[in-house]
């Protein structure tokens, strides 16, 4: 199924890289046609505007200036189109000696001299115009020079993110809270349940490469804004929510596309300020999915019980217009707008590294998030813990990750960050194999332990290494590069849960198939 799946991406992508090629020799030929059209038009406005500076000096230059206007007029005109039905001509010009015509003129040049320099203003305005708009579009961005890596507007725009990421990736993380208790108050098999959590994964991921584009076109506050107001929309219908179809679209729909909206701008705008300590800063923003991760099953374990679903869901969305209000404030954009560009930059998959990549990243969260929505249900119905212990074994899962992004990210500015992630990346794999033999409550709180750490290398990392692997020509390009990985990515994370889900629902509610599965992936 892999081999397959893998198969089937590297033929799309060689589709999509000759369709390419071809939309941009077609571009180019019409750009040189048009090119030497307004050279052409250029070189006859300057004719023009030298013959009429001239003609304010004498009559030799007026002559001159209406021997050049005959020229042009008689070009456009055949004399063989000019005849009649008996084969006479047919004159254009009226029948004026040239006297009265040549005293015509210098009674008009002199009674009219400042419409005469008008028009001469308007028309070398005209050309210094049309010259500096073609040349404006060739280039639309420009360079504000290198990232600052540090100051007070740079570490801003890094805690401004790292309240995005928990209030975006941070409840997302937080799903297998939801997923256990959904199973046991709604009666809905889990492979269902989880599509809840992998739809709001996937418009988390998926719309990056729209809002990545939009970032760098300018629109950053607009689409972060448009985020804030559906999510708050998205909270609070959550909470009113008794049925799955309403959970659906509050919690998956709404909810992931304002997390969408709100998570991939927050990454590329700060992976602008920072060059040489990018790694670092990119763990510190994305320990804000363990914050979230740890604050929200944490309100919903003390709150539920006492509080219910309403409000503690109520309570949640609070504190999510709380941050939203902070981060709307202090966001700052460093990069000037680049207006021209695609959607999607397909010439970024020429570069070998930055391809091969993207499809590694989508193998590792197919089956990245399995344990995440996972770990607490198979407490609950293999092993027969409570509620409460389900959660803390999520919490356990997140907490642990919480030392796990920094440590290892401020390595990664010293050995790189790909160094750093391939060897977390086999400890995940291996871990999901030790998880079939788990059959104690102890043995399962040292896999969410160590599973966690893993996993929260390989979530922190991986944008980071994004960066590492553009070329410095590419920054201005880094918000549709990186929407482009989530794009990818957000294929795999919605269809991963629910794969798994099919699974243990096909083996009788065993995880063996599930956990093959997944190791699987991680050997991958």
């Amino acid at each position: 199924m892999a081999a397959g799946r893998l198969a089937a991406l590297l033929l799309l992508y060689g589709a999509s890289l000759a369709v390419r090629v071809a939309d941009r020799e077609r571009g180019w030929l019409h750009m040189t046609r048009r090119t030497e059209e307004e050279e052409d038009s250029f070189a006859e406005d300057e004719q023009f505007g030298m013959l009429r500076s001239r003609a304010t000096s004498g009559k030799d230059g007026q002559r001159a200036l209406r021997m050049n206007r005959s020229e042009s007029f008689c070009s456009k005109h055949d004399p063989e189109k000019d005849l009649t039905h008996d084969g006479t001509h047919v004159n254009p010009w009226p029948e004026t000696p040239d006297g009265d015509i040549e005293h015509a003129i210098e009674e008009a040049e002199e009674d009219r001299p400042v419409a005469k320099a008008e028009k001469t203003t308007t028309t070398l305005a005209n050309t210094l115009t049309r010259t500096i708009t073609g040349r404006s579009a060739a280039s639309s961005w420009a360079d504000p020079g290198p990232p600052p890596d540090g100051g007070l507007t740079a570490w801003t725009q890094v805690l401004c993110a790292h309240l995005t990421i928990f209030t975006t990736f941070g409840f997302t993380t937080s799903f297998g809270v939801y997923q256990t208790y959904y199973e046991t108050n709604l009666g809905i098999a889990p492979s269902t349940i989880s599509w809840i959590g992998s739809i709001q994964i996937f418009l988390l991921f998926g719309i990056g490469t729209f809002t990545g584009r939009a970032t760098d076109a300018g629109l950053f506050r607009h689409v972060y804004i448009a985020g804030s107001i559906i999510q708050m929309v998205g909270i609070f219908t959550m909470a009113e929510s008794t049925k799955l179809y309403q959970l659906f679209l509050s919690q998956a729909v709404c909810l992931g596309l304002a997390n969408g909206l709100q998570f991939c701008p927050a990454m590329a705008l700060v992976s602008t300020y920072f060059v040489k300590k990018r790694a670092f800063v990119m763990g510190i923003v994305a320990l804000g999915s363990c914050t979230g991760g740890i604050v929200f099953p944490i309100i919903v374990q003390q709150c539920l019980p006492t509080l219910g679903f309403p409000w503690t869901i109520r309570i949640i969305g609070f504190i999510m217009l709380a941050f939203n209000i902070i981060t709307i404030s202090l966001y700052r954009t460093r990069l000037p707008p680049r207006k021209s560009g695609a959607i999607v930059d397909w010439e970024s998959f020429k570069e070998t590294p930055f391809a091969l990549y993207c499809v590694a990243m989508f193998f590792t969260f197919w089956g990245l998030y399995f344990a995440f929505f996972y770990v607490g249900s198979y407490g609950r119905n293999v092993l027969g813990v409570s509620y409460q212990q389900s959660i803390n074994l999520l919490l356990t899962t997140v907490c642990v990750g919480f030392v796990f992004r920094l440590l290892p990210n401020w390595l990664a500015d010293r050995v790189g960050s790909l160094n750093v992630m391939i060897p977390f990346a086999f400890i995940c794999g291996i871990m999901m194999f030790g998880w079939i033999g788990i059959h104690a409550l102890g043995s399962l709180f040292a896999f969410a332990a160590i599973y966690g750490s893993g996993s929260a290398v390989i979530q922190a990392l991986w944008p980071a290494v994004i960066g590492s692997l553009s070329r410095d020509g590419n920054l201005k390009k880094s918000g549709v590069r990186m929407g482009m990985a989530f794009t990818i990515v957000s294929f795999a994370s919605l269809t991963g849960p629910p794969l798994a889900g099919a699974l243990i629902q096909q083996n009788g509610g065993s995880y063996l198939y599930a956990n093959v599965w997944a190791v699987l992936l991680g050997g991958i």
